[in-house]
């Protein structure tokens, strides 16, 4: 009777006790946040008031919220200031404004058309990629920045902006009064043809619209005869996650799974699946990444390789495994902030620290033709994980390809001239820009198979002497497969737009080249394609290395 007693007794007292300790440690965590800020608010108070210098208040709050997120260690944890968040929503999120459709850039003090976009008021007007503002709605643009110049242009569409515009080899700047349109920019900037049942669909980045995009490229170019695909996401730095679940829903069954996120706060856990029968379930389908695809990309090429659906051809992705969540602030600004990780079906979890040394240096690989460093990837002491027919994948720093293939690298020599010109590449990519908008002035006319002779090569020399570049003629020569291809590529850009540029260089890219070889040797079998990439990744990865090295 007295045990019987006693003991609940004692339970009840531990509670309490437990209790009382609990809630004390409570209020003390509670008043120690309070004590923190309170002491943080007489720092800016006092400096504010006292500092012997005149500072802004405002500043300082601005500085310790960038200086509490820097803190956390994370390049994709972020302050968008409320002047920048509607770029930033554009760029990421839906590409719908009003404008003139024109992306510039700021050069030796003057806006500069860097390209019109197809079909936009500034392209249909006749502005070319070169030209220059010097006058922006009746102002002088001379000195403006992106920023201002971008506010100015952009307004409600159907309304008119005057501008005036330097060109090279005209005389006098041409008027253009521009009225403005809705812009949306596109997710897929055009499709090809590679060979006649070979498509290409190029996938810029995850916007509001992508899905239904690579959606109507797939169906018109299998209205074109279309039996096989490339997809292209090099480059691509990814954007919104149900993007990617709903491309990558084109292709797999109903109930497969996309992709699994894990976070601390509720609701973050959560998985996402096929809902609907894919499109395109038995479409065979080539995906090509490179260091460069981050994100919605590697979702995308994570959840396709690992059901087997696709193969994946190119160098291994960024790493970007985590997911960020937009939180809208006072004043109009807001909290980027990661909330998630994310991993593949299989588990696979690809992120990488990306802090200092994490990538490559220029002189820590050798350099392909289109100047990019080639490394092959290191797969030691990476997680091992099974697709779902049992082949080999890595998780644990992005998503390695089925299918290894380094872009032309460039021999020593060759490697030595292009760094010399490097050391000004400042200049070096502002010449190439202006020469190439002289040469397609100078050259009306001209045609897709243009070729970059040697008087061409020579007179681009003697301007970039004249403009400060200090490469010998020798490095210069050592360089000429490296300059060639450049000047050739951008004048296509700025003559027929991005399609012009990847028909123009297509047939050097030999990552799009293997691609192309894998999905006419299939058969049309998307089961063929994968077993066919995976079988000749280490024949491939040696023959790349040897490639290299030489």
């Amino acid at each position: 009777m007295n045990r019987s007693i006693l003991a609940p007794g004692i339970v009840l007292a531990a509670a309490v006790l437990m209790g009382g300790w609990l809630l004390q440690e409570g209020v003390e965590r509670e008043e120690n946040v309070y004590v923190q800020v309170r002491l943080f608010e007489e720092v800016v108070d006092h400096v504010a008031d006292r500092y012997v210098d005149d500072v802004d208040r405002a500043g300082l709050y601005d500085r310790a919220v960038e200086g509490v997120l820097e803190s956390l260690g994370d390049p994709n944890t972020s302050f968008i200031p409320a002047s920048d968040y509607e770029n930033f929503r554009i760029q990421t999120q839906g590409g719908d404004y009003g404008g003139v459709g024109l992306e510039i850039l700021e050069e030796d003090g003057w806006i500069t058309v860097q390209a019109p976009i197809p079909g936009s008021p500034g392209a249909r007007a006749g502005i070319r990629a070169g030209d220059r503002f010097v006058e922006i709605d009746g102002q002088d643009a001379g000195g403006w920045d992106v920023q201002r110049a971008v506010e100015v242009l952009r307004g409600e569409a159907d309304t008119d902006v005057d501008v005036r515009m330097r060109r090279v080899g005209v005389e006098e700047p041409i008027p253009f009064t521009l009225t403005r349109a809705r812009i949306q920019l596109k997710a897929v900037p055009f499709t090809d043809m590679l060979d006649e049942d070979v498509g290409y669909v190029p996938v810029r980045v995850f916007r509001e619209t992508s899905s239904s995009e690579v959606q109507a490229a797939i169906d018109s170019l299998r209205a074109d005869g279309m039996t096989g695909l490339v997809l292209d996401l090099r480059g691509n730095p990814g954007g919104l996650l149900d993007q990617g679940v709903g491309i990558a829903d084109l292709f797999l069954e109903p109930g497969q799974g996309v992709v699994e996120t894990r976070g601390r706060a509720a609701g973050q856990d959560r998985e996402y699946g096929a809902n609907e029968a894919g499109s395109y379930e038995d479409l065979p389908v080539v995906v090509l990444v490179d260091e460069t695809s981050a994100s919605a990309s590697e979702i995308v090429a994570g959840a396709l390789q690992d059901h087997d659906r696709a193969a994946v051809v190119g160098n291994v992705t960024y790493g970007k495994g985590s997911v960020q969540t937009l939180f809208h602030l006072s004043g109009g600004s807001v909290l980027r902030l990661t909330t998630a990780r994310w991993f593949t079906p299989v588990g696979r979890s690809i992120d990488r620290g990306h802090g200092e040394g994490s990538m490559p240096a220029l002189e820590r690989g050798p350099l392909a033709v289109d100047g990019r460093i080639t490394v092959l990837p290191n797969t030691e002491n990476r997680p091992v994980f099974e697709s779902a027919s049992g082949r080999t994948l890595y998780g644990g720093g992005g998503i390695t390809p089925d299918l290894i293939i380094l872009p032309d690298t460039l021999t020593t020599d060759e490697q030595a001239g292009v760094r010399s010109l490097y050391r000004n590449a400042g200049v070096f990519s502002r010449i190439l820009f202006n020469y190439a908008a002289l040469y397609i002035q100078e050259h009306q006319g001209l045609q897709p198979g243009f070729v970059i002779g040697q008087t061409v090569l020579d007179d681009f020399y003697d301007v970039l002497r004249e403009n400060g570049v200090t490469a010998s003629r020798a490095s210069y020569d050592d360089a000429e497969r490296f300059v060639s291809y450049h000047l050739g590529r951008e004048i296509a850009l700025q003559m027929w737009g991005e399609a012009g540029e990847f028909r123009r260089i297509r047939g050097e890219d030999q990552q799009l080249v293997r691609a192309q070889e894998l999905l006419s040797d299939s058969g049309g079998s998307p089961g063929a394609l994968v077993e066919m990439a995976s079988s000749a990744s280490v024949v491939a990865g040696r023959e790349v290395e040897d490639e290299v090295g030489g």
